[in-house]
C-alpha cells in the first residue's frame, strides 16, 4: 500500500507508518537470533561462539546492504514526495543495477578473504573452520541480502511498511523451522544453520521483488523511464556512500572489539555473542524507527514542507524513548533468563554470569542511544550525510579507543561501559547539529531529476 507521508496529522501519520517497522524489526531479530539460539541449544557453546564470531564479519556485508537500503529509501522518498513518479521508477532500476554490481564485488572479496580475516581477529583454532564454513555459505547468499534490502528501502520510500513486514514474518518463521530441522534432525551442524539462512533469505528476496515490480507497474507515468540515470546514480551515491561508510565503520569497530573479546577465550566469546545479540535487538529497533523518521522527513522535504521535519524529530524521539524504557526494564530484570535462551543445560556458569553482567551494564544506556539514533534519522532524511557520519564516528572512535586503552587493565567491564560513553558523545553531537539548524544547509536538490 503506497502512502503519502506529507499530509495528515504528523504524529498519527508517523506512528502508524512506524508500527509495521516495529513488527518488522521484531521478526528480523527473530530471524537473526534463530541461528545463534539453535547453535547454542542444539550443538553447544563452541558452535555458538563460531556463529557469533563469523556473524561479526557478516555485519560488514550487511552494512553495505543497509547503506544501499538507506540510499534507495532517502532518494526515492524525496522523488515520491515531489510527485516525480518518472524519477521514482528510474531510481529503482538505477539502484538495482548499481548495487547488484557492488554486491558481486563484495562476494568475490568474501570468498577470497574469509580465512585471513578470521585469523586477523584472533579466532581460536577450535572454532576457525566452523566459523569459516558459516561465513562462506552466508557470502554465497549475499545477493539475496542486497536485493531484499534494496526492495524494502523502496517500499519504505513509497510509504509502505506493511508489505515487507508480511514477507519478513513468513521468512523469519520459516527460518526457525528450517534451522531446527537441519540441525536437530539432519545433524548438519553449523552448516545447517548457515544453509537455513541462505534458503530463507533467497525466498523472501524473490517474493519481495516480484510484488515490488507489480506495485511499480501500477504507477502510471508519462514519458520514457531511464533504466539507468547518471543523475540519480550520483544522488544515490551522495546518500548511500556515507551510509555504507558509516555502517561499515560500525561493523569494523565491532570486529575490533570482537578481536579483543576473542583473547578472553571461547566462554567469553559465547557470552558476548548472546549479549550482543540482545543489545542489537534494542539498537536495531531504534534504527528501524529512525528509518521511518528518515522516510517521513525525506518525503516532506521533497514536498517542501520543512515545518513537518520538527514533528518527525519530536514524535520519533518520543516513540523510541518509550521503546528504550521498556527494553531497559525487561533486560535488567530478566537478564539471566534472556542470556540463558542461548545456552544449553551443560553450559559453563561463567558464560552465563558474563553475559548477564554485560547486559545489565549496557541496557540503561538505551535511554541515550535511542535519542542519538532518532536524531541521526532526521539528519539522514534531510540529506545531511556529513553530519550524520560525524555522530557515528564520534561514537565509534570513542568506543574502540576506550576498549583498547582499558580492556587489558580493567577487564571486561571496560568493554561494556565503552558503549555508554560512545553513545553519549554521539547523542550530544547529533542534538547539536539538529538544534543549530545545520541540517537545513545540506538539503539535496531533487528538482528536474530523472
Amino acid at each position: 500500500m503506497i502512502k503519502d507521508l506529507t499530509v495528515g496529522d504528523s504524529k498519527k501519520t508517523l506512528w502508524l507508518y512506524c508500527l509495521p517497522l516495529l513488527g518488522s524489526v521484531f521478526f528480523q531479530q527473530l530471524y537473526n537470533l534463530a541461528d545463534t539460539v539453535v547453535a547454542g541449544k542444539f550443538i553447544g557453546e563452541f558452535a555458538l561462539a563460531s556463529v557469533g564470531n563469523a556473524s561479526e564479519i557478516t555485519l560488514i556485508y550487511l552494512a553495505f546492504a543497509m547503506g544501499c537500503n538507506i540510499g534507495c529509501s532517502v532518494i526515492t522518498s524525496q522523488l515520491f514526495g515531489a510527485k516525480n513518479y518518472l524519477g521514482v521508477k528510474s531510481a529503482v532500476s538505477t539502484a538495482i543495477i548499481s548495487f547488484t554490481v557492488l554486491c558481486l564485488l563484495l562476494m568475490t572479496f568474501g570468498f577470497t578473504c574469509s580465512r585471513p580475516i578470521l585469523k586477523l581477529i584472533n579466532t581460536p583454532d577450535s572454532i576457525l573452520e566452523s566459523s569459516m564454513l558459516y561465513l562462506n555459505i552466508y557470502t554465497a547468499g549475499l545477493i539475496f541480502v542486497f536485493l531484499y534490502n534494496i526492495s524494502t528501502g523502496i517500499y519504505s520510500a513509497l510509504g509502505d511498511t506493511l508489505t515487507p513486514f508480511i514477507f519478513l514474518v513468513f521468512s523469519s518463521l520459516s527460518n526457525i523451522v528450517v534451522d531446527v530441522i537441519f540441525v536437530s534432525k539432519l545433524n548438519m551442524g553449523v552448516a545447517g544453520v548457515a544453509w537455513a539462512t541462505f534458503l530463507c533469505q533467497g525466498l523472501s528476496c524473490v517474493l519481495s521483488l516480484i510484488v515490488l515490480f507489480f506495485r511499480l507497474k501500477s504507477i502510471k507515468v508519462e514519458g520514457k523511464v531511464k533504466i539507468f540515470s547518471f543523475k540519480i546514480f550520483k544522488k544515490l551515491c551522495i546518500v548511500a556512500i556515507p551510509s555504507i561508510l558509516q555502517q561499515s565503520c560500525i561493523s569494523i569497530g565491532n570486529i575490533i572489539i570482537q578481536a579483543v573479546i576473542n583473547i578472553f577465550g571461547e566462554f567469553v566469546i559465547a557470552a558476548y555473542t548472546a549479549g550482543i545479540k540482545l543489545v542489537s535487538i534494542a539498537t536495531n529497533t531504534f534504527m528501524a524507527m529512525a528509518s521511518g523518521v528518515s522516510s517521513f522527513v525525506a518525503q516532506n522535504i521533497g514536498a517542501k514542507k520543512l515545518e513537518r521535519v520538527k514533528d518527525g524529530f519530536k514524535y520519533g524521539n518520543i516513540l523510541n524513548f518509550i521503546i528504550a524504557l521498556v527494553l531497559f526494564l525487561i533486560y535488567t530484570i530478566f537478564a539471566k533468563f534472556f542470556i540463558g535462551i542461548f545456552l544449553d543445560s551443560t553450559a559453563n556458569s561463567y558464560t552465563l554470569e558474563t553475559g548477564v553482567k554485560m547486559l545489565r551494564i549496557i541496557s540503561p544506556f538505551f535511554l541515550i542511544v535511542c535519542i542519538k539514533i532518532t536524531t541521526d534519522g532526521v539528519l539522514r532524511g534531510s540529506g545531511a550525510m556529513k553530519l550524520f557520519m560525524v555522530t557515528t564516528f564520534t561514537d565509534l572512535l570513542i568506543r574502540v579507543i576506550f576498549v583498547y586503552i582499558f580492556a587489558y587493565k580493567v577487564g571486561l567491564d571496560a568493554i561494556w561501559f565503552s558503549w555508554a560513553i560512545g553513545w553519549g558523545l554521539g547523542a550530544v553531537a547529533g542534538l547539536a547539529f539538529y538544534f543549530t539548524g545545520l541540517w537545513r544547509k545540506n538539503l539535496i536538490n531533487m528538482d528536474n531529476v530523472n
